[in-house]
């Protein structure tokens, strides 16, 4: 729990999913920065010209701290989506003002005011100006912020080719402002989603612009596939299923297999339901495409494999906290005898954790770089 104070209110405000690491918060100086930069009157005349979007509000800092002006927060992320809510009820903010939309949807149009959290990838921030720039009017106000050491000259150029004059504030707490004008520009096509040939196969895979390893097979998932499962049947999970590679070919090996494609990313899932219906559109009907935090909505003891590449960051935070609530969630969800197969890195030293829960792990194959465990419920 972190207490952010304003002008107008101060807001107690949690991480979600929550973590033991004292000095994580969930908010942070761009966050800050941005809410002392927007004034009352400022915002409220916004309102009266037209829509206020927030893109990529990591916990929901900047949502609830505008919850008067009724903004929308527009997000690739379950989690942040489920953290914008979470907040958003513990500072018992008007529950009709809350408006949140995942990044594939249709923007507003005219918006007033754009505020935009600087995203990780190039790609997913030169996808979003993009989409912005088809509904922004020479009107429309652009303010974007993130830590002062992320922000490169690549990210101004960008803003500038798309919009036009752009232009930075100093630094405040390591963060700084991007102040961007709508120009008249020539339109420019969105390059995303990309699509490139999976090596091996006949299949075409698109992945959305902010999904992992967005223009070829990551390593991690070649390792993978050179060892995956096959003639298995009953319920089977791509945990953590990026463009879903995984899962599709899981599909090919184990005909007689019900596939459930699970993310906290919406482009991920969306390219992993892409790609299964440009490739194997035969097999659509035994597949479920579902965003969620790990496991959750899943019934106790009703899976009998999960395969699972975790994640070892939240956002620009490193972290193992996600994955360990994978390997719970998995002991939870899967039936007596059913299999959790994992990828790493082998310096991450997964075998101590599935150790703890599941007694053990059977190491199924490794590299210089890799291993790929196997663990029974038993």
């Amino acid at each position: 729990m972190t207490l952010l104070t304003l002008e107008t209110r101060s807001l107690t405000l949690h991480r979600y999913p929550s973590t033991t690491d004292p000095n994580l918060q969930a908010w942070d100086a761009a966050d800050e920065y941005l809410l002392r930069e927007l004034t009352a009157e400022q915002l409220k005349a916004a309102t009266e010209q037209g829509p206020i979007l927030i893109l990529n509000d990591s916990f929901g800092a900047l949502a609830c701290g505008l919850a008067d002006y009724q903004p929308v927060a527009i997000s690739d992320s379950f989690l942040s989506q489920e953290a914008t809510r979470r907040n958003w009820q513990s500072n018992e903010l008007d529950e009709q003002q809350l408006h949140l939309q995942d990044v594939l949807a249709p923007l507003p149009e005219a918006p007033s005011l754009v505020i935009i959290k600087v995203p990780k990838t190039l790609a997913m921030l030169e996808y979003q100006l993009l989409r912005l720039r088809d509904v922004v009017t020479p009107q429309t106000r652009i303010i974007a912020a993130g830590k002062a050491k992320e922000i490169h000259n690549s990210t101004l150029a960008l803003f500038e080719q798309i919009f036009g004059k752009t232009t930075t504030s100093l630094a405040w707490k390591k963060a700084r402002l991007i102040y961007a004008d709508v120009e008249e520009k020539a339109p420019i096509a969105n390059p995303y989603p990309t699509v490139w040939p999976l090596e091996n196969s006949s299949y075409q895979i698109t992945n959305h612009a902010n999904v992992f390893s967005r223009a070829s097979l990551d390593i991690g998932a070649r390792f993978m596939l050179q060892n995956l499962p096959r003639q298995k049947k009953g319920v089977m999970i791509d945990l953590g299923c990026g463009n879903g590679v995984l899962g599709l070919m899981a599909l090919e090996y184990n005909p007689e297999a019900e596939l459930c494609f699970l993310d906290e990313s919406f482009m991920a899932v969306a390219s992993s339901q892409q790609n299964v219906a440009q490739n194997r559109p035969q097999d659509l009907a035994r597949c479920q495409f579902r965003a969620s935090h790990s496991l959750s909505g899943i019934e106790s003891h009703s899976v009998d494999l999960i395969l699972c590449n975790p994640p070892f960051h939240q956002l620009q935070t490193i972290t193992d906290e996600i994955a360990w609530q994978m390997f719970k969630d998995a002991k939870r969800c899967l039936k007596r005898g059913g299999e959790l197969w994992i990828v790493g890195n082998r310096h991450l030293n997964y075998h101590i954790k599935l150790k703890r829960l599941f007694g053990g792990a059977e190491c199924i194959a490794s590299n210089s770089k890799f291993v790929i465990l196997r663990t029974i419920n038993r």
